[in-house]
């Protein structure tokens, strides 16, 4: 019974408020689809595991929940419902009438990792039309969308716009291995510029590389298409279609009264495994992730015998009803008032009108005393930031910024979540714990490097034993030596990592250096570098497009004075 008075982690019962805003959200969609025409389905909780095998790439076996059944076959809490509709639909309505126009609401199950705040059980909402290819079914999708996020959400909300076409044509261009190709995509996906120019260096087709190298950079406005026109004209047949289809997409929903609440983005391509062409998310700014996924997946009934083409999308219920209850409670609760409370009198009365707020989180110490003064080089007014005796939260004098101070893990998570629009963390940090933002720029300073270090009188690569490693980054050194084929037994430390070796405890360590001196000290030596470490700039991916404007001027600003 130790556990009987707990809910898993990821989950969590719904009292009385959150039941009402929940139903509140739903009964307001379900109307909307149900005016367009859209039928209700459900899908089983538990399905085979072999209805989502095949997409593997996207949805990796290690983020579902299986278990079997008592034939020993294997199952999956269903982690995603439009594939159990692709095959509901190739298996139960066969030969129906096309369009076929479905809506859901139903909750998906998918793992995420410990102590994140991230749920596991997630209540979606959404619709497929099956059966039409044409622009009109695009359209009308879309369209669909944004009606939902404007009558759901409590605030402003923004839609983005992709194509994972473009993608994947100048991936299947370059000539490069799978991994190679695996690293690219995942750096456009999270804006890491600096990583994705080191990549594609050596690679040897230019027009195409240097295509890849822009697409994350390519999203905004009306200027993202006018850039991405005059970076493909003449380097390759297919792309202009692919360009042109977007624009107009583009054009069609600017003209429906949504103005600057559609931007483009070219770096849209996390999701290219599962979706075929026209691809899209919604944000809000009471959510730090998208609250909206959707888009073309032309090839997915071709799994289950048939060759449909598709579209559809999928909210978070839980997040828009999550919104509403902060907003009902803004009157008594606000987040300024908190803010205030710890800022000197007047210093909001110096912020400039007009300017969304943004909040910066800096890792404590010396990161913090090199952007401190990197801000000062910048012109900012950092006084309260020198002197700033046990306060955490700061604001910058003059601008409608705001300085969180944190320890390195805790800016990621402030910033995954949210609750921090920008961070600035180490590469050490951003590699041990991954998480979902952008990492738009290396600010240079902080610079060391990941070694593997062992007692400097050991043959550390002799003798057939496992070797034992001690490091306080266990997912760095376990995937390092995963890279070269090495089997090693990783134990983890927490304080002087260097004491291990000299203690017998381990073979080597896997570390950060900066001059070695500390291990020349302790009788260690480097063996091998991993890699380079250095300050990195992260930013909340609903950050990035809800405040682009101000996050572009603060990394032009911090890039003059690098």
């Amino acid at each position: 019974m130790r556990n009987g008075k707990i809910t898993p982690e990821g989950t969590g019962d719904l009292l009385f408020l959150e039941c009402e805003a929940q139903n509140a959200v739903i009964g307001l969609l379900r109307g909307i689809f149900e005016k367009r025409g859209y039928r209700e389905v459900r899908t089983p909780g538990l399905e085979f595991y072999d209805v989502f095998s095949s997409k593997a790439a996207y949805y990796r076996p290690e983020s579902m929940y299986k278990l079997t059944d008592d034939r020993g076959r294997l199952m999956a809490v269903r982690p995603d419902s439009t594939i159990p509709i692709a095959r509901m639909t190739a298996t139960k309505l066969k030969g129906s009438a096309l369009p076929i126009r479905i809506y859901y609401a139903q909750q998906v199950f998918r793992r995420q990792p410990e102590l994140r705040g991230k749920r596991a059980e997630i209540m979606q909402m959404g619709v497929e039309l099956i059966g039409d290819s044409s622009f009109e079914s695009d359209v009308e999708i879309l369209t669909a969308a944004a009606e939902a996020l404007d009558a759901c959400s409590p605030s402003p909300f923004r839609i983005e716009l992709g194509h994972v076409g473009v993608f994947n044509r100048l991936i299947s261009l370059l000539e490069a291995d799978p991994g190679e190709k695996e690293r690219i995509h995942g750096h456009i996906a999270a804006k890491n510029y600096a990583a994705l120019s080191d990549v594609l260096e050596g690679a040897p087709q230019t027009d195409v590389a240097d295509m890849l190298r822009a697409l994350p950079r390519l999203f905004g406005g009306h200027e993202a298409l006018e850039e991405a026109r005059a970076l493909f004209r003449g380097r390759d047949p297919v792309l202009p279609s692919m360009l042109a289809y977007l624009e107009r997409v583009y054009g069609i929903l600017r003209g429906l009264d949504l103005g600057d609440r559609v931007m483009i983005d070219f770096g849209l391509v996390n999701q290219a495994e599962y979706y075929s062409s026209l691809v899209f998310k919604g944000y809000t700014d009471f959510s730090g992730e998208a609250v909206l996924f959707g888009g073309r997946y032309d090839g997915l009934f071709k799994d289950f015998g048939e060759d449909l083409p598709a579209t559809g999308f999928a909210l978070h219920v839980d997040a828009l009803a999550e919104g509403r209850l902060k907003r009902s409670s803004a009157a008594s609760d606000s987040e300024e008032s908190v803010v205030g409370a710890c800022e000197p009198s007047g210093a909001r009365e110096l912020s400039p009108p007009g300017a969304a707020r943004l909040r910066i989180a800096l890792t404590k110490g010396r990161l913090e005393d090199a952007v401190v003064a990197m801000l000062a080089r910048a012109g900012f007014d950092v006084s309260l930031l020198r002197g700033k005796g046990r306060r955490l939260l700061l604001p910058i004098l003059g601008t409608n910024m705001e300085v969180v101070l944190a320890k390195a893990a805790d800016v990621i998570t402030y910033v995954e979540h949210g609750v921090c629009d920008v961070g600035v963390v180490g590469k050490d940090t951003i590699a041990e714990r991954g998480g979902v933002y952008y990492e738009i720029l290396d600010l240079g300073v902080g610079r060391c490097r990941f070694a593997l270090a062992a007692r400097a009188d050991a043959d550390f690569y002799g003798g057939f034993g496992t070797k034992r490693i001690a490091t306080k980054y266990p997912n760095v050194a376990s995937s390092w030596f995963e890279s070269k084929g090495m089997d090693v037994e990783i134990i983890r430390i927490e304080g002087s990592v260097e004491l291990a070796p000299l203690l017998g405890l381990a073979d080597g360590i896997v570390d950060i250096v900066e001059t070695g001196g500390t291990l020349r000290e302790n009788g260690l030596a480097v063996i091998e570098d991993i890699r380079p470490v250095s300050a990195r700039m992260i930013v909340n991916v609903a950050s990035m497009k809800l405040k682009k404007k101000e996050i572009d001027a603060l990394t032009a600003d911090l890039q003059r004075v690098m």
